[in-house]
């Protein structure tokens, strides 16, 4: 049994849109203990001292989350954050294409996927949903690593049989044999799960959906992932493509593709039927705000897909994203609604990269919160920084301004440490404090 001392902040329930003063649906633990037990997972939370035999770390005057899921990223695309240039469909062609042709190659892959895997846990990332690239061994390589960290990963090989370079297309034959190798290997070990994964309708044939949506229906326990409606330029050649689909939507509703486990990142031009599918099917919606603005994609509209009854996630869609920090993506995600008119609170925001997007997933009884029986994914985090953000600390009126300030000023800087169930697995400084800290350096801090 360990336990750490922080000012642990979770959510019970979802948060009303809206909603910042005192919400039920927040729990905030200033100075509690956290209790992890010998297999990694959360035992309790309390206010008095654990008894002498119990390792402890004292992380006062800090903030404890658990680890943040972030629901779409792209594990290849690391070496093309930042690169200047169009829209999306050109974005892909000069910039992503070229970067996962090289995962073809097994060291390329390996080493690839553990560098990727790092730098979400040293941006306070501990599970993800994650594109590879078209090879069955980028999607080894990162199962594997993920199996040595201890991390949840829904992952799976690249489905792309026409609209893609040399070195990037599969076939419907094999990448069902890959698939179902995979798939036999992979899914449920450990904290492995396998995600049929569309890159987008474009890319595949109407031989290749149908064949994922068969895949799908043999295993309702896989998830499935893929891309829909960013881009107006492509929801356009989705309608060339697929003339007897009502919507871009629709094509993956035909091929069998909706369901509960279903991950679609975007959903910017989705209309009201639209919704009403993802409702009905329990798909969730990624929202990738920094990717969204980095291309010019369009404005998500959050409160319509609430509206709707539909479940939405955060996702740093990291090429197209800028970072993989989630508070830089949440930040984003602020500004995108307030350009449609709404205002996104720092509880919205930040249930729907732990809690939410952990239920979303039907991952609830595993991560997400600091309930007893969790496994312990979670982070610690300084409140500030630097001078600025101290101040703006020292200046909040009220818990969610103090956290909504928090959201909008830090990134991986502020990051302490991660552990993942029950493991550290990054750290900015060799251990927490072993001793209580003076009130001067409390408020520093």
């Amino acid at each position: 049994m360990k336990a750490y001392r922080a000012d642990l902040l979770d959510f019970v329930s979802t948060p009303a849109w809206g909603d910042t003063e005192a919400s039920a649906a927040v729990r905030f633990r200033p100075e509690h203990w956290l209790l992890v037990d010998d297999e990694g997972r959360i035992a309790g939370v309390q206010t008095h001292e654990p008894p002498a035999n119990i390792e402890r770390e004292d992380w006062r005057g800090h903030l404890l989350l658990p680890g943040f899921i972030d629901t779409h990223v792209h594990s290849p695309q690391i070496g093309v954050m930042a690169s200047y240039g169009t829209a999306l469909l050109d974005w892909l062609n000069n910039y992503t294409f070229p970067a996962e042709r090289a995962w073809a190659d097994p060291e390329v892959a390996a080493r690839g996927s553990a560098h990727f895997l790092d730098a979400l846990l040293a941006h306070g990332t501990t599970a993800a949903a994650v594109f590879p690239t078209v090879h069955k061994t980028s999607a080894e390589a990162l199962f594997a690593a993920a199996n040595l960290r201890r991390m949840r990963v829904v992952t799976g090989k690249v489905l792309m049989d026409r609209h893609a370079p040399d070195g990037l297309r599969d076939d419907v034959a094999q990448a069902e044999r890959d698939s179902i190798d995979l798939i036999q290997r992979w899914h449920g070990r450990g904290r492995a799960s396998y995600a049929v994964t569309v890159r987008f309708a474009p890319t595949s044939t109407p031989g290749q959906l149908a064949m994922a949506g068969e895949l799908c229906r043999a295993d309702p326990s896989l998830f499935m992932q893929t891309h829909v409606a960013e881009n107006r330029d492509e929801v356009r050649w989705v309608g060339e493509l697929f003339p007897e689909a009502r919507s871009y939507l629709d094509v993956y509703a035909r091929a069998g593709l909706l369901h509960r486990r279903s991950i679609l990142a975007h959903g910017i031009w989705l209309d009201d039927s639209d919704r009403a599918a993802l409702r009905e099917t329990g798909a969730q919606v990624a929202f990738c705000p920094s990717s969204n603005l980095f291309l010019g994609s369009g404005l998500f509209d959050w409160p319509a897909m609430i509206a709707a009854g539909g479940a939405v996630s955060m996702a740093s869609d990291v090429g197209g994203g800028t970072s993989l920090s989630m508070q830089r993506t949440l930040a984003d995600g602020y500004k995108v609604q307030a350009m449609g008119g709404h205002r996104l609170t720092a509880w919205t925001a930040l249930h729907a990269a732990t809690r939410g997007a952990a239920e979303a997933l039907g991952l609830g009884h595993e991560i997400g919160t600091l309930e007893p029986g969790r496994l312990a994914d979670f982070t610690v985090w300084r409140w500030s920084a630097n001078a600025v953000d101290a101040e703006r600390q020292r200046l909040a009126r009220d818990l969610h301004e103090r956290v909504f300030a928090w959201m909008t000023l830090a990134d991986e800087r502020h990051l302490l440490a991660t552990w993942v169930a029950g493991a550290q697995r990054f750290a900015r400084r060799p251990q927490a404090a072993t001793a209580p800290a003076r009130d001067d350096e409390r408020r520093a801090a």
